[in-house]
């Protein structure tokens, strides 16, 4: 699969603490190379047509949103955070 970052996924993974932006990378990395990976803990996101969400850790988010074989990386952050994808 190929990835895109939106500009606002970038501005928010700008502030994320290192810690996780290191975690972001290899959730990323597994996205890439296997979305059915499950440390990601994949799924669809309830209401949403083609917008999905991967875990980053315990209370980091990743929502994407899949367009033929691309994924845009829309948003980063907390699950609480991520209610509107």
């Amino acid at each position: 699969m190929h990835i895109e970052a939106t500009l606002t996924f970038i501005r928010l993974y700008k502030k994320l603490p290192e810690e996780i932006k290191e975690k972001a990378k290899k959730a990323i990395e597994f996205l890439q190379e296997n979305p059915s990976h499950p440390s990601l803990g994949h799924k669809k996101m309830a209401g949403q047509k083609d917008i999905f969400e991967i875990k980053v850790s315990n209370n980091y988010r990743i929502t994407y949103q899949r367009i033929n074989d691309t994924a845009y990386l829309r948003k980063i952050g907390t699950h609480d955070m991520l209610r509107n994808p």
